[in-house]
C-alpha cells in the first residue's frame, strides 16, 4: 500500500447534455485559487473531431467542505493561432495553472496541438479570466540531446524560483519530451526486462534564465538549461511516466502527483490495452533536482466504471491540486483528475507523517 493513497470524493464534472463543445469529453483540468479565494477549474472541453478548448468553471463545495460540482463560466482559450490549429481542427489541451510568485501572475502551460504535433505553450493572466498567449516554449540542446521539434506534453511550472544546475535561482518548468520510440505503444514492444533509456524516457526540469533579470514575460518560454528528473522505475509505470499536478511545497518537500502507464490486466499479445495510473513523487525542498520519493505502487488506479470505460478506457490522469488551507488542514490536498478522457473526478490526499524509509531507492541515478 502506498503512503500517499488517494480517497475518491466523487465525480465533479461530465459533458453537459446537448453542449456541442463537450460532446467528446470534459477532462484533465487545471486547478487554482483565484484572487477572490474561489477555486477554479480549467477543463479540456472536447468537441467533434477532437477539437479542444480550455474552459473555466468555479468549483462548488458541500457543507462538509468537499467539492460537489461546478458552475461553468465560459472559455479561457480556444485554438486561435497557427501552433494550435491543424486542417479540420486544432487543440488547446490539458492545461496546468500556477501562480508564479516572481512574476506576480498566473501562468498556464498547455498542450498546443497543430499539424506539427503536440507542443508546450504558455499564457499569462492577472485574474484567470483574461489570458495573453506567450507562444510556444523553446528548449536549447543539452549534451547532444535536441529538444526542439520533439513532441512535448504534461508541463507545469514551479510557483517560486528554484536553483538551476549551477545553483542560480530561476523559474523552472517540468515537462516530458516524447522522443521517437518512447510512446507507450512503442515501449510495450520491448522485452519485459528492457533497460529504460534515462535520457529519452524521463520527466525533465528546464530553466528560464532571462525572466528574473530584467526580462519580459515573453522570455519565460526560453529554456536554456535542463536536468533529467525521473524515469519509469516500477512495473506499474514501466511503459511511460509523465507530469501531472504542478509541484506544491509541503513539509516533506515538493509534491507532484504524476501519471504512469503500464499494460492493463486485459492486455495480451494481440490486443495491447494500456492502464494510466497516478503516483506520488517528492522532490527535495532545497535541491528540487533530487527525487526523495517515487511511488513503487500507484496511489490511484482506474477501477470505477467511469474510469474503465470512456473515450480512452482505463485512465485516471491527475492534473490539478488544491491545498485545503481554507479548512484549516494544510496537510490535506484535493487532487482533480481525468476519468477515461471523458469526465473529471476528485480525490482527497492526506500527507503522511513521513516519507517511507525506502523512498530513495526509486530515484533516477
Amino acid at each position: 500500500m502506498s503512503a500517499f493513497e488517494l480517497h475518491r470524493l466523487g465525480q465533479i464534472m461530465e459533458p453537459a447534455p446537448g453542449n456541442p463543445l463537450e460532446v467528446g469529453g470534459v477532462t484533465n483540468p487545471a486547478a487554482t485559487r483565484g484572487p477572490d479565494g474561489n477555486l477554479y477549474l480549467f477543463p479540456r472541453l472536447v468537441a467533434t473531431g477532437n477539437y479542444s478548448r480550455i474552459g473555466i468553471a468555479r468549483v462548488l463545495f458541500n457543507d462538509d467542505g468537499d467539492p460537489s460540482g461546478v458552475e461553468r463560466l465560459g472559455i479561457a482559450l480556444e485554438p486561435d493561432v497557427d501552433y494550435e490549429r491543424r486542417p479540420g481542427g486544432g487543440g488547446c489541451e490539458d492545461p496546468r495553472v500556477t501562480y508564479v510568485q516572481p512574476l506576480e501572475r498566473y501562468v498556464m502551460t498547455y498542450t498546443a496541438f497543430s499539424s506539427d504535433g503536440p507542443r508546450i505553450a504558455l499564457a499569462i493572466s492577472d485574474d484567470l479570466f483574461h489570458w495573453e498567449r506567450l507562444g510556444l516554449a523553446h528548449f536549447l540542446p543539452y549534451e547532444g540531446i535536441v529538444f526542439e521539434g520533439v513532441d512535448d506534453k504534461d508541463a507545469s511550472l514551479f510557483p517560486v524560483a528554484i536553483p538551476n544546475p549551477s545553483g542560480h535561482s530561476e523559474v523552472a518548468i517540468l515537462h516530458r519530451p516524447l522522443f521517437p520510440g518512447t510512446l507507450p505503444e512503442d515501449t510495450a514492444l520491448c522485452p519485459s526486462d528492457r533497460v529504460c533509456d534515462l535520457n529519452r524516457e524521463s520527466i525533465w526540469i528546464s530553466y528560464s534564465p532571462k525572466v528574473l533579470v530584467g526580462g519580459k514575460p515573453y522570455d519565460l518560454g526560453q529554456f536554456t538549461s535542463h536536468h533529467r528528473l525521473a524515469a519509469p522505475v516500477s512495473p506499474w509505470e514501466k511503459l511511460k511516466i509523465g507530469g501531472g499536478t504542478p509541484p506544491v511545497m509541503t513539509r516533506l518537500g515538493w509534491l507532484i502527483i504524476y501519471h504512469g502507464v503500464g499494460k492493463s490486466a486485459e492486455s495480451d499479445n494481440d490486443d495491447l490495452q494500456l492502464s494510466y495510473c497516478a503516483g506520488a513523487m517528492v522532490l527535495s525542498s532545497e535541491h528540487p533536482q533530487n527525487v526523495l520519493y517515487q511511488s513503487s505502487e500507484p496511489v490511484l488506479t482506474p477501477s470505477l466504471p467511469a474510469e474503465r470505460s470512456g473515450v480512452v478506457p482505463n485512465v485516471v490522469f491527475p492534473t490539478g491540486i488544491d491545498r485545503r488551507d481554507d479548512l484549516g488542514t494544510p496537510d490535506r490536498f484535493d487532487v482533480y483528475f481525468g476519468m477515461a478522457d471523458q469526465r473529471i473526478g476528485v480525490a482527497r490526499l492526506d500527507l503522511p507523517a513521513s516519507l517511507p524509509a525506502v523512498a530513495s531507492e526509486n530515484s533516477v541515478p
